[in-house]
This record gives structure tokens, sequence and C-alpha cells, in this order.
């Protein structure tokens, strides 16, 4: 992980930063876009993601509801990766970050800001706010090819 990445201080500020300002934090009323409601048993975190799919690619992420520090960073991040992709793009950027969560080897390159929250795998209790956002447009996209 590059040095700037283990600074505590550097991370925090990434997760605030898309805490207080998150990317794509409205809900569109347009029938194009689907949407995935995901909420947790266990806090607050209660969301809408949608997600605005043509010719297998992610034209447009955006999101709304209620959810903590972690979930709305995390959803935000997320949503700025994943815009533009390629839903095969997408679902290797996806896959680098359940790897990260889950202690595996992964491509901080690829993950760009959400290695932000390279540490939440070793706090339980976080691990459902900081991919709530990311099973959200998982689903969305597997339904999609369904």
């Amino acid at each position: 992980m590059s040095e700037l990445l283990k600074d505590p201080m550097v991370l925090r500020s990434i997760i605030m930063d898309h805490y207080e300002y998150p990317r794509n934090h409205e809900l569109q009323d347009d029938p194009q876009y689907v949407q995935k409601h995901m909420a947790s048993e266990s806090c607050i975190d209660d969301i809408v993601v949608q997600a605005k799919l043509a010719e297998g690619k992610i034209d447009d992420i955006c999101f709304d509801g209620v959810a903590c520090t972690i979930s709305t960073a995390s959803t935000s991040i997320m949503s700025e990766l994943l815009k533009g992709k390629t839903k095969e793009e997408a679902q290797q950027i996806i896959d680098q970050y359940f790897a990260m969560i889950d202690g595996r080897e992964y491509d901080e390159n690829v993950l760009q800001e959400a290695v932000a929250f390279h540490t939440v795998g070793k706090q339980a209790n976080r691990i459902k706010c900081a991919t709530i956002g990311w099973n959200a447009i998982q689903a969305i996209l597997d339904e999609s090819e369904e």
C-alpha cells in the first residue's frame, strides 16, 4: 500500500469528505434507472441505490437514504468508481473491494479511494456498513444478467 494510504489521517479525511459531501447522492425519478433497497438489521443504514444500465455499461449510479458515516462514504466512493464502467470492469472492482474487506489480496490501484476501508474487515460490526451499497450494486448487476 502506498505510504500516503497508510496514514490514518489521510484515510479518515477521505471517509469524512465522502460522508460530508457524498457524490451522486440524489435519486432519479426516471424509469430507466433500476433500484435496490438495502436496510441493515443492526444499525440505521437504510438506503436505495439506483443505476442506469445501457449497452453493457453503467451510465449512472446514485443513492439516498439514512446511513452512517461508513455506509455513506463507501457508497459515495463506489458510485464514483463504477460510473461509466462496463459491467465487466465494475465486477472486477467489486470483486477487488470484497477481497480487501475479506482480508484477501487485492489491487489498491483498482480500488483508488476505496482503500480507505482496508481495515474494516477487522471490525466485524462495520463490515455491513462498508458493504451495503456495494451489495446493492452487485444485486443490480446480477439481476440485469437474468
